[in-house]
């Protein structure tokens, strides 16, 4: 029923598969390779056709520098702003839809599969549709322009996906655990706390990825109920770096790397963990 193992295969099969592999890799990586290299060239270069050939000269520290220039643009603002956003958006987002999985993979209270249903059918509409009245009301509220505003949506926009992803994975859970630990006395609170976090840490953490994507990368939201650079992200802040008479590519693509290291970094550090969760239940025993 199942494909042949590739190590089961024949010479000739296998070598064509390293070699595909090798091409299909490469070509996923080369706009990737095409940011990097445009990063690190001179203006000259770009205005005179120079995409894919060696540099006339290197401007690593030139571009990289000139892109936190506060008289080009406050990318460091639009940086600190990035983090103020989406790091309280992503354990805030994770705390709740933890709590909620939890009751909704445990508990079997009157009207938990419509609830659930709830958080599965809020995935499925559109964001566009959302834009005039979660505009309007955040304006209403007193919230539009403002960190805390932008911060606040992610994590009530986000939370109904979380809790979807960890509510599947706790119901792959031993339910023996809880049983027998309220059989020794534990509250509910102590079981959410000391038994199911510890055994939920791998699908935090690729949960706590994802999310970190999600709303470090998202540019919509940012236009939308933000217009002032008190409360912009980096990522509406790369239209910054374009320069009043001329499109300044290389800044752009320095400013592009620089706004993507945050979330390389998240994944490296919890790349153990991130494919434990996603891998979970994908293997029987």
């Amino acid at each position: 029923m199942f494909p042949t193992p590739i190590q089961r295969r024949s010479v000739s099969v296998r070598l064509i598969y390293k070699i595909s592999l090798f091409l299909v890799l490469a070509f996923w990586l080369l706009p990737l390779i095409a940011v990097i290299s445009t990063s690190i060239r001179p203006g000259s270069d770009i205005s005179a056709g120079n995409y894919w050939g060696i540099p006339s000269s290197f401007a690593f520290l030139e571009n990289y520098s000139e892109v936190f220039n506060p008289q080009r643009s406050p990318m460091l603002r639009y940086f600190v702003n990035s983090a103020l956003i989406t790091v309280p958006a992503v354990l805030v987002s994770i705390f709740i839809s933890a709590m909620a999985g939890f009751a909704l993979a445990i508990y079997p209270f009157k009207g938990r599969i419509a609830l659930y249903a709830m958080f599965i059918a809020g995935n499925f509409i559109p964001f566009q549709v959302l834009m005039i009245p979660v505009r309007t009301m955040f304006v209403n509220l007193g919230l539009f322009d403002t960190i805390f505003g932008l911060a606040l949506f992610h994590t009530a926009f986000q939370t109904g996906f979380a809790t979807f992803f960890l509510r599947n994975f706790i119901a792959e859970l031993p339910f023996s655990l809880i049983e027998s630990a309220r059989v020794e006395g534990a509250t509910e609170v102590r079981i959410f706390f000391t038994i199911m976090i510890p055994l939920l840490r791998p699908a935090l953490a690729s949960l706590g990825v994802l999310l970190f994507t999600f709303i470090w990368n998202d540019f919509f939201w940012a236009l939308t109920l933000v217009q002032s650079d008190k409360a912009r992200p980096i990522t509406f802040g790369l239209s910054a770096l374009k320069g009043q008479w001329l499109i300044s590519y290389n800044l752009i693509a320095a400013g592009a790397v620089v706004a993507a290291l945050p979330s390389l970094l998240v994944f490296f550090v919890l790349q153990k963990q991130f494919i434990q969760g996603l891998s979970f239940g994908g293997v029987k025993e």
